[in-house]
């Protein structure tokens, strides 16, 4: 993680530029931990019930997934004062699955000053969740606080 003097202001982004997280395995424990406390459905808590489900064996929570790419963009995308989500679009389009190993590549689409606000902006943030396969396990499109220096 970025030391506090190394956090990135609205000033400092622009449009295209990209961060690549570090990665994170995605164990069986992990998985059924999990989805046991916040989606505890067979075909995340139960191996063997879940062979016989959509997902055709056990599948992690797409919660699971945001909450790991929550954790990998806090890691790779150092922005002062914190990433404080104003609102975003997740899509899954791949089960992940004991063994993966995720990771993110966020790159910003757009920058929007505030008009009312002088000391902050918005940042459009696409982020890609890949497993070890390159394969997409989640995109997330979100809309992030981010703020100017005090000197702007």
């Amino acid at each position: 993680m970025a030391s506090a003097t190394d956090r990135l202001y609205f000033e400092d982004l622009q449009v295209g530029d990209s961060f690549i997280s570090g990665s994170y395995e995605m164990t069986q424990e992990r998985i059924v931990n999990f989805a046991s406390e916040f989606d505890p459905q067979p075909f995340h808590t139960d191996a063997n019930a879940a062979k016989d489900t959509f997902f055709a064996g056990l599948a992690a929570s797409g919660w699971h997934t945001s909450a790991v790419t929550m954790r990998l963009l806090v890691e790779s995308v150092p922005v002062a004062g914190g990433l404080i989500g104003a609102g975003s679009e997740i899509t899954w389009p791949r089960a992940v699955r004991p063994g993966d190993r995720l990771r993110v590549t966020t790159t910003v689409r757009e920058l929007v000053a505030s008009k009312s606000k002088p000391d902050r902006g918005v940042a459009v943030l696409e982020s890609i969740t890949l497993n070890q396969d390159d394969a997409v396990c989640q995109t997330t499109v979100s809309r992030v606080l981010v703020f100017r220096r005090a000197d702007s």
